[in-house]
């Protein structure tokens, strides 16, 4: 047994090896190593699960390992395990397992088995292209109308946020049922993984990245008279999802009573540099202010206008919430102290200044941190208590990491959870304007932490912005609007296509009325006639006849052609209804059978005696409302000779 499992160890070694990746080339001897001891020692660092063995290698049956794998998978600690392999290096190495096992151990059967079944999943999906690769950064979901694009950012979402292959989702959507995969989409999207837009013509780069927007000055704002239209620099929708993508994860039962979304607060205990009330503070966890002339408790009454500190004892006291951090000021561009806010508000008596007080939990103190650029290059040196909006929770956790701050992982982990972002009707909004100059930061290699990284200092706030790299752009795009041909350049460059074109197989021939009626014949007739007339990215899709399969009835069917498929051929030919009638086939038809029946117009007779006019004969049409109840009409729009 153990030579067995040394030798399929050494044959999964040599087949990584030989594997490429997706850009062609062979992953380098470093990572393949990387994948091969994830595979071998990960298993055993799993916790809460039953395995028959801890060593993957002695598992040669397809079957057996799925089910292995699966479990592993639902361990609690797998993401932290995976986590400290690097790089995903055992979610990765379990995928590629599996494959080594259908590929070299005479499992071709099993294997041409699934891919037929994925090939005749619903939507003509390409998936050969993505079968068990993970998702590519950028991807686009093109096709006709009515083939399931948007239907498929659901299947594309839940594979790249669960970081399985896609081809498990749609096994998994043939077994469970989509509704099973759509409730995880759902509750992914409730919790932030997912965000869903829709471009159009007026979506802009305000909307998209960030804008400058009026509103109503309220009560809490004393710069300006009540009432007055203020202006503020409003983050938009995109740049909201990568800022949630990469703030850390507080862990929800820290000792250090960290809330979920701490506000950023810097605080001067007694002034900058080294003193006394600094010190009082750092030995007694707690932090001081002062105005101490103002009374314990302050009320509306309160005359701030010679002293002022309104606006800064407001913060230390009302605004400040447990769970909040401070940084200390050590000097304008220095910090000396992190903590944590742990408690309300209290007046300290027995002090002789600065009696104001709130208790803190120190994460670490007497250090020397520059935060300089970290706050846009903007000194500190406003009131005692202020807001610092430039300074995120992951500049915290990079500053507590750099400090070797023993307990910081425990309390604010790195997000390593997968983000996507949808962008439904991609194609009919302007991507110069909605995405400016961002448009080369959604690159792969030009991603937060990756080596090309680039960051952009954005024209409103001044902030500096890059795309992190837990962030997935999955896009859909109707080519009866625009060909991708037309789509714009540097978009197309920067993402992968995918596409989704009408699908027959997704249809069974059904019974109506008793009448047996071939659905994917007559579908796949009207699209060849269609590419004749016009071109393949004009075709009808296969969703437009889901309904009738639960609600089986020639007025329903007739409810289809009538409100949905006739109208998006007028569309498709410019009211031209000879090309319409082509498609239906109502030139093989009886005049009574005919969904649009053409009638010639004699113009003399219409108009009478026309000397100073030329006319000629012409020919209207108007629609056929009995063809929609015979169930000849829709049988002869794939079989010319179809009789009763």
């Amino acid at each position: 047994m153990a030579d067995q499992t040394k030798l399929l160890k050494k044959e999964y070694t040599n087949w990584l090896r030989r594997k490429k990746k997706a850009n062609g080339q062979p992953y380098s001897e470093g990572t393949v190593m990387q994948y091969v001891s994830a595979l071998s020692t990960s298993p055993a660092k799993l916790s809460n699960i039953k395995l028959d063995t801890t060593n993957v290698f002695e598992i040669v049956d397809v079957i057996q390992y799925g089910n292995m794998r699966k479990a592993m998978e639902q361990a609690e600690n797998f993401d932290l395990v995976n986590e400290r392999t690097g790089n995903k290096a055992f979610q990765y190495s379990l995928v590629y397992y599996e494959d080594f096992l259908r590929e070299q151990l005479g499992t071709e059967t099993a294997s041409n088995q699934q891919n037929e079944q994925l090939n005749t999943v619903k939507g003509d999906l390409v998936v050969h292209t993505f079968k068990n690769q993970m998702l590519d950064k950028n991807i686009i979901l093109y096709g006709p109308p009515g083939t399931g694009k948007t239907y498929h950012t659901v299947l594309y979402a839940v594979s790249i946020i669960e970081g399985k292959p896609l081809n498990v989702i749609l096994q998994e959507e043939e077994a469970n049922g989509y509704s099973q995969i759509n409730g995880r989409f759902e509750a992914y999207k409730a919790n932030g993984q997912v965000v869903f837009t829709t471009f159009h013509q007026s979506y802009g780069y305000e909307e998209f990245i960030e804008g400058i927007k009026p509103r109503i000055v309220s009560e809490e704002i004393t710069d300006s008279e009540i009432g007055e239209v203020a202006y503020e620099i409003v983050p938009g929708v995109f740049k909201s999802f990568c800022e949630a993508a990469e703030k850390p994860i507080v862990q929800p039962s820290n000792d250090y009573g960290i809330r979920k979304e701490p506000t950023i607060w810097k605080v001067s205990l007694g002034g900058s540099k080294e003193n006394l009330v600094k010190r009082d503070c750092f030995n007694n966890n707690r932090i001081r202010i002062g105005w101490d002339t103002y009374g314990e408790t302050l009320t509306e009454d309160t005359d701030y206008s010679q002293q002022g500190g309104k606006m800064i004892l407001s913060r230390f006291m009302n605004e400040m919430r447990h769970g909040d951090i401070v940084l200390v000021l050590y000097d304008e561009e220095t910090i000396d102290a992190i903590g944590v806010v742990t408690g309300d508000y209290k007046w300290l008596e027995e002090m002789q200044d600065y009696k104001r007080s709130r208790e803190v939990n120190w994460l670490v103190k007497d250090i020397r941190e520059n935060i300089m650029e970290l706050n846009d290059n903007t000194v500190m040196t406003l009131g005692s208590v202020y807001r610092l909006n430039r300074i995120k929770l992951s500049d915290v956790l990079g500053i507590l990491q750099r400090q070797q701050s023993s307990h910081v992982n425990s309390i604010i982990q790195k997000n390593n959870k997968n983000y996507v972002f949808i962008m439904d009707e991609i194609n009919r909004g302007n991507i110069s304007k909605i995405f400016g100059e961002l448009i080369t930061l959604i690159e792969s290699s030009k991603r937060k932490g990756m080596s090309e990284e680039i960051m952009v200092k954005l024209p409103y706030s001044q902030e500096y912005f890059g795309v992190p790299s837990n962030v997935y752009l999955l896009a859909t795009m109707n080519t009866a609007d625009r060909s991708i041909a037309r789509l714009d350049t540097a978009l197309r460059r920067r993402f992968s296509f995918a596409e989704m074109m009408p699908n027959p197989d997704c249809l069974d021939p059904i019974e109506i009325n008793g009448e047996l009626l071939d659905l994917p014949k007559m579908l796949d007739s009207m699209n060849r006639r269609i590419e004749v007339l016009y071109d393949r990215e004009h075709a009808v899709g296969h969703a437009y006849f889901f309904e009738l399969y639960k609600e089986p009835t020639l007025e329903k069917l007739g409810r289809i052609f009538e409100h949905r498929i006739i109208p998006l051929l007028q569309e498709y030919f410019y009211d031209n209804y000879e090309k319409v009638r082509l498609v239906l086939s109502d030139n093989n038809k009886l005049k009574s059978e005919q969904f649009i029946v053409m009638s010639e117009v004699n113009v003399n007779e219409l108009f009478g005696s026309m000397s100073d006019f030329d006319l000629e004969d012409t020919s209207t049409y108007t629609i056929n409302r009995a063809a929609f109840s015979q169930i000849e009409t829709y049988r002869k729009i794939y079989d010319y000779n179809s009789s009763k």
